[in-house]
């Protein structure tokens, strides 16, 4: 996807590592398809248990292949690759979101916006309302993807639940 591109620029082998391990991820190569840059950050978990077997990345790239309209759809390309690698900026607190974009972003887990709106899970109500069977529709079986989204929905249901004091 990246035509031989050195995947990390001129990071030494030190600095990979420590981006790694501050969650760092490639991201997607020009006209990389949003579909397969998804696969490739599910390759690229951290935790082993929560990467995709092999027989689901082959799934996933029989399911992409049947479905030619989705290697279409791609991601907006950096600027460069010098950009800073990681963004230091703190993501805004649940109770700050106001759309589905913006809470996707504030837990990681961007790659499932357009999952989420084509489902028509287009406002927070409406995904507070969403369980495990819910995230496998939309598309999201990563185990370890599920959890974090279940407890945000959570977290998401107890600032519905409590009003916000006004001084």
């Amino acid at each position: 996807m990246s035509y031989g591109e050195r995947p990390y620029w001129d990071m030494s082998n030190q600095d990979v590592i420590n981006a790694i391990e501050q969650d760092y991820r490639l991201p997607p190569p020009p006209e990389c398809p949003a579909s397969l840059h998804g696969l490739m950050l599910d390759c690229w978990q951290k935790e082993r248990a929560n990467r995709p077997r092999f027989c689901d990345i082959v799934g996933g790239l029989d399911r992409l292949i049947r479905n030619p309209p989705s290697l279409k759809v791609t991601l907006p390309e950096l600027s460069s690759p010098s950009q800073p690698l990681l963004d230091q900026r703190v993501p805004p607190p649940l109770s700050a979101c106001g759309s589905v974009s913006e809470w996707l972003r504030a837990i990681k887990m961007e790659r499932y916006e357009q999952n989420f709106l084509q489902a028509g899970f287009s406002s927070l109500d409406l995904v507070s309302q969403l369980n495990t069977e819910d995230l496998l529709r939309v598309g999201v079986t990563l185990a370890g993807h599920q959890k974090k989204i279940l407890s945000s929905i959570q977290t998401l249901r107890i600032h519905k639940a409590t009003p916000t004091l006004l001084y």
